[in-house]
């Protein structure tokens, strides 16, 4: 078992990049993880890392060992999530990554639950609108907007969010209300750069069926949807909100919802904004484990049926 963790701490330090990092994934510290890595070298006869103050590197003999045992850690993992399976119990640890918004209002407020329910599952989650990778960070599942998918990945569609451009009162009676999504040109746009490739999230429409962009001026720019949710409040401009961010605000009378259909007035209906789409992530078929397949189900079922 010794040599096996000692293994474990080699993998996860190549995979980490650093002695570090890979103790953080092993979650044990530094100095254990170096320890269980002199003594897998001392066992085998040879230096498997080369170890700087800015990088690691594999020797020839690391890569060597390396290639052979890089799976071993995930099928260790893979055959107790089985034994688990085939108990019928999910257990063991998942770690979770997702979007920054979508973690804060609607995961978080879910997770109590699932562990009243799966009290052998421990959970971890990584808040982050950047790049989340699967294996470097150990991620069992990560819930990812549409735009932020990555290709080889396995997804699973879990929500369909309705998305509303809001403003404050007071910006609306400084500025006017748009009729159309025409006239967002001369409004203050508050618009949300994607953290991963460096895009502006784009403001959609759906007209007829057919999707369309207005142009719009960006007069601030984000990489976190909460703060554009604050700045509109302010009276800084009209942004493009999530309903599970907008609704509350809209019912405090700190935001009002732009481009909705009054019944009274047919002729008044506009074009209805596209939805935000959000993916249960898994870097192949194999990581579906007992414990994440049990997440991703109670996710799905738990999820709001109106937003």
């Amino acid at each position: 078992m010794d040599t096996i963790r000692s293994i474990e701490s080699f993998v996860k330090a190549v995979q980490g990049g650093s002695i570090a990092a890979g103790a953080r994934l092993q979650g044990i510290t530094p100095a254990s993880a170096s320890q269980n890595i002199q003594r897998l070298e001392k066992s085998l006869g040879t230096r498997l890392l080369i170890r700087t103050t800015r990088k690691l590197a594999l020797t020839e003999s690391g890569e060597i060992y390396y290639s052979q045992v890089r799976d071993i850690v995930e099928n260790l993992a893979r055959a107790q999530s089985a034994i688990g399976e085939f108990q019928g119990q999910p257990q063991g640890r998942i770690k979770i990554g997702c979007s920054v918004a979508f973690g804060r209002h609607v995961l978080m407020p879910l997770i109590p639950a699932f562990t009243q329910k799966y009290p052998n599952v421990s959970v971890e989650i990584i808040l982050s609108d950047g790049n989340v990778d699967h294996v470097s960070e150990d991620i069992d599942v990560s819930i990812r907007f549409k735009q932020q998918l990555e290709p080889g990945l396995v997804a699973r569609k879990i929500a369909m969010v309705p998305v509303l451009f809001c403003a404050s009162p007071t910006y609306l009676e400084r500025k006017g209300i748009p009729k159309e999504p025409k006239e967002l040109l001369d409004h203050d746009c508050l618009v949300f750069r994607v953290p991963v490739d460096g895009r502006l999230l784009s403001w959609a429409f759906l007209r007829n069926g057919l999707r369309y962009e207005p142009e719009i001026n960006p007069s601030i720019v984000c990489n976190d949807i909460d703060s554009l949710g604050i700045l509109a409040i302010q009276g800084a401009g009209i942004a493009r909100l999530a309903t599970f961010i907008a609704n509350a605000e809209i019912k405090k009378g700190s935001l009002v919802a732009l481009f909705q259909p009054v019944s009274s007035e047919p002729s008044s209906i506009q074009s209805d904004s596209v939805p935000l789409e959000f993916y249960a992530c898994f870097r192949d078929r194999h990581a579906i484990t007992n414990k994440v397949r049990a997440f991703v189900d109670y996710l799905i079922e738990a999820m709001p049926k109106s937003w």
